[in-house]
């Protein structure tokens, strides 16, 4: 998941926009449409009208605007209270909260060398105003006269108080409580760390579009499936070339190395992947991980910390990178075995197929496939042609009607940032309105890889009227080709589901305060919205109800729905490994106390150490391609992707106890989670919603890593 901040945060994620031709500057500075009101359906982002050149001038003004919010705050003349001075800072730089929103997002999903050089001039601009603001003895003296007249009484209402409360951490956890000198120094930390961060994404982004595997020969497309093949050549005549080209991008690299016959060729596009930032070219970012560790670190000592991870944690679930490391450790001690037993598996399997010699990484996929298809009769191409992407949608839109009564209607008048880009207008039960919900599929070359979902607008109340939310799922799913629609894998259709669970979070959001709306929880319990949806990809019923053949619309057999659950688990031990390993990478970097004095990939090795199940392949190196920790906001909190999987293990139990559709407990987990947003402590929502405590049984037993 990833979201844009409001500008109280000052956290921006990386993004970008299409070439429009330029008009001259005089009319910019008078039509800069984004210094203007959204005369679009809902306010929306009026996208049409955009260019690169509009971007810096309505940065400029929107700063200049926001300093004066501030300032008029610092001025006012009556005693602090929380209406004149915590709610005047929620509401403050408004106009900079909507353009960085608007920029950082599309950075993201489309971006161009020009959009990326606006990035980095206007990065530290935006680090500057957050220091401004957090560093201003005279606005932080308010907060804290504000927050000493209220802490201990009832005079508050509990998202007031939530508010209040979040507002002078804010300030005590960036630096107000630092004095001259270090104040300084914490102004440099943040300028580089941003400019660091905006680097790390675009260079990851350039290595995977640099890299291409041209085949020419025919008999090097052994193995691989029609679709894939057809896609190759689809990209390859849009390069004009002869043959078919793969690429790094997900739906080229997996299919790739799961069906290729050619090991030679896996290989290649194996260490082409595990080695981007990793090459010493002038995209290498191993430098940047250790001035950003290093600079996390010092940071994090400024403030009073250990180290970075106990910096973060203090505003987590966990709590500790103790508690962290003993959660890992404990899922490690449960799921190793399996895992290593697994991998056996596969070791034996690919003996009996005629393979000889010692299993390495670019083959383990490949293998896997195959014993997955002979144990279970089930594979990628078999599902594939029941999962059609409109019918996979449709099939999700239904199952929150079912949940929750939301209908979904599509709006061609409301501008998009790229043609393949779907808008829809969504509604509750009653008919209200709820949100605007943009889709955006497929892989382009200025589009970031993976998956995610994000905001344009978040819900907030204000003078009694509901704000609604503009929300965002960005994907990189299997195009087209054309003889084919769009057909997904069912870990596609996984993902569908756990962003669009990120998406009902943000769009059922039903808070008072912008900065509380929505995803804006702790991260080690964000993922938990997202991840209960992907339980229904395990249900027969909605199987069932989504998976109809593209050609004939004829249903999924029902045999291979149980092979689909029955494949469920098929090396959840490996799965759940790899997963650690990454969280224990995270937690090996950011809890140094002293900058590291060994190559990166050492590093990670040492971190990674015990949950490794294969041989060395030297040049791989995860850590320089991993974007969520160092272009991302899970610096630290990987970890949360499997604890939050132990949040939802047991939250979807209460489902399958009352039924998977019922609109009970949905309504349940809406009003106590979904539209709650920030504004009271998680495990306090979850029990509210689910009656106790989690414990981790539930997802041991799910994964069957436990009787």
């Amino acid at each position: 998941m990833k979201r844009s901040n409001i500008i109280i945060f000052a956290v921006f994620t990386s993004i970008a926009f299409m070439n429009i031709a330029c008009k001259n500057k005089s009319d910019m500075a008078d039509n800069n449409p984004l210094l203007k009101s959204f005369n679009t359906p809902h306010q929306t982002a009026p996208f049409d009208q955009l260019t690169e050149e509009h971007f810096m001038p309505a940065f400029e003004k929107a700063l200049k605007d926001g300093r004066a919010d501030i300032q008029e705050i610092i001025n006012t003349p009556e005693e602090p209270t929380f209406e004149n001075t915590i709610v005047k800072m929620e509401k403050a730089a408004e106009l900079l909260g909507r353009i960085s929103s608007i920029f950082f997002n599309l950075n993201s999903a489309e971006t161009n060398d020009k959009i990326q050089s606006i990035a980095r001039e206007v990065s530290p601009m935006l680090s500057d105003f957050s220091n401004d603001i957090w560093l201003n003895e005279k606005l932080f003296e308010r907060v804290k006269k504000v927050y000493e007249a209220h802490k201990n009484t009832s005079s508050l209402t509990d998202e007031q108080m939530k508010l209040l409360e979040n507002t002078y951490k804010g300030f005590a956890r960036r630096g107000a409580l630092l004095n001259g000198k270090d104040k300084d120094r914490y102004r440099e930390i943040s300028s580089e760390l941003s400019r660091l961060s905006l680097q790390f994404g675009e260079n990851v982004l350039a290595e995977t579009n640099g890299f291409q595997l041209h085949i020419t020969d025919e008999k090097d497309l052994s193995g691989l499936p029609g679709d894939a093949i057809e896609a190759a050549a689809q990209r390859a005549k849009k390069e004009n070339k002869e043959g078919w080209i793969f690429t790094l991008h997900i739906p080229s690299y997996l299919p790739f190395m799961k069906y290729a016959d050619n090991r030679e060729l896996r290989e290649r596009m194996f260490r082409a992947y595990t080695s981007r930032g990793n090459t010493g070219n002038d995209r290498d970012n191993n430098e940047i991980i250790k001035k950003t560790v290093a600079l996390r670190m010092e940071r994090a000592a400024l403030l009073g910390h250990k180290n970075h991870a106990d910096y973060v944690l203090t505003e987590r679930m966990a709590k500790s990178p103790a508690r962290v490391e003993n959660f890992l450790n404990e899922l490690l001690e449960a799921s190793l075995p399996f895992a290593q037993k697994e991998v056996k598996e596969v070791e034996e399997f690919a003996k009996k197929e005629g393979f000889d010699g010692q299993l390495q990484r670019w083959d383990f996929a490949y293998y896997s496939e195959k014993l997955k298809t002979a144990r279970f009769n089930v594979s990628d191409e078999m599902t594939k042609p029941y999962f059609q992407l409109e019918k996979v949608k449709q099939g999700i839109f239904d199952l929150t009607n079912r949940l929750y009564g939301l209908t979904y209607k599509e709006n061609k008048e409301i501008p998009v940032y790229h043609e393949e880009v779907q808008a829809y207008e969504v509604f509750d039960e009653d008919g209200s309105f709820l949100s605007v919900l943009y889709l955006d599929f497929f892989p382009r070359e200025g589009k970031q890889g993976g998956a995610w979902m994000t905001s344009y607008r978040e819900q907030y109340k204000e003078n009694g009227e509901d704000v609604r939310p503009h929300i965002s799922v960005v994907t990189n799913f299997t195009r087209p080709t054309s003889t084919k629609p769009s057909l997904l894998t069912y870990n596609e259709v996984t993902t569908f589901l756990h962003e669009f669970g990120h998406a009902l979070h943000g769009m059922l959001s039903d808070v008072t305060y912008e900065s509380m709306a929505g995803t804006s929880v702790y991260r080690d319990f964000v993922e938990l919205p997202s991840q209960i949806m992907e339980n229904w990809a395990q249900q027969k019923e909605w199987l069932h109800d989504v998976a109809k053949h593209y050609e004939t619309g004829g249903p999924i057999p029902g045999e291979l729905v149980d092979n689909i659950i029955a494949a469920g688990n098929f090396q959840s031990g490996y799965a759940t490994v790899r997963q650690l390993s990454f969280g224990m990478n995270d937690m090996a970097w950011h809890t140094i106390e002293e900058p590291i004095n060994q190559e990166v990939a050492q590093f990670e090795k040492d971190a990674m150490e015990r949950t490794e199940l294969f041989p060395e392949v030297e040049g791989s190196c995860m850590s320089t391609a991993f974007g969520h920790i160092f272009d991302g906001g899970y610096a630290a909190g990987y970890y949360g992707y499997k604890w939050a999987e132990v949040l939802d293990a047991d939250a979807f139990d209460m489902f399958l106890q009352n039924g998977i559709f019922d609109k009970t407990t949905a309504q349940k987990f809406r009003e106590n989670i979904l539209s709650k947003g920030g504004t009271q402590d998680p495990m306090k929502l979850y029990v509210s919603f689910r009656g106790h405590e989690p414990s981790i049984e539930p997802l041991l037993k799910r994964n069957g890593l436990k009787q």
